[in-house]
């Protein structure tokens, strides 16, 4: 959704508070992630100084993501407060550090689609688990180790004592 910022630009001073849909129905990151839910976000708008906004929302969206350990569907809950500082497009320049990336900024246009979007990279959690303790798929027959054992020999030696076991290999040729 497009909201107009030329008001917001204009007058000093000026607060403008707008509520939009989340249109997005998947986020895609690498793969595609289903939204289960979204909430209308709440923008508030800001004319902090002459040519100088600044765009603060607040809002929910929840995902359905596979476990990182055992691929299970898990409901992920991400509240999200995006911030920035805009310019109008005259004002833009690679020098002005203050101001954030514009991608979201179409001319005198908020596309909050764009916004939310860059929100939910940059929050995107670093691991999805199911539980804390998810016990993860059996390396060999790849069953679900959270729903019981299978019997499996997951041993796995230490590579560090590699040289020993070839000697007791050896030994026991002899």
């Amino acid at each position: 959704m497009l909201i107009n910022l030329s008001d917001v630009f204009k007058e000093q001073g000026k607060v403008m508070k707008v509520t939009t849909p989340v249109e997005m129905n998947a986020f895609r990151l690498g793969q595609k992630y289903e939204i289960i839910e979204k909430n209308d976000f709440e923008w508030t708008l800001t004319n902090i100084e002459p040519g100088r906004a600044k765009v603060e929302g607040k809002g929910r969206i929840s995902f359905k993501a596979p476990c990182d350990r055992c691929l299970s569907d898990v409901k992920v809950d991400l509240d999200l407060a995006p911030e920035r500082f805009v310019v109008p497009p005259e004002k833009q320049s690679d020098e002005d550090e203050e101001v954030d990336d514009l991608s979201f900024l179409e001319g005198y246009e908020l596309n909050t689609e764009t916004l939310l979007y860059n929100e939910l990279m940059e929050n995107w959690p670093a691991k999805i688990l199911c539980k804390e303790d998810c016990k993860g798929l059996c390396p060999v027959c790849g069953r679900n180790l959270n729903e019981g054992e299978c019997g499996c020999d997951r041993f796995v030696p230490d590579p560090r004592l590699a040289g020993i076991q070839d000697l007791f290999k050896r030994m026991k040729e002899v």
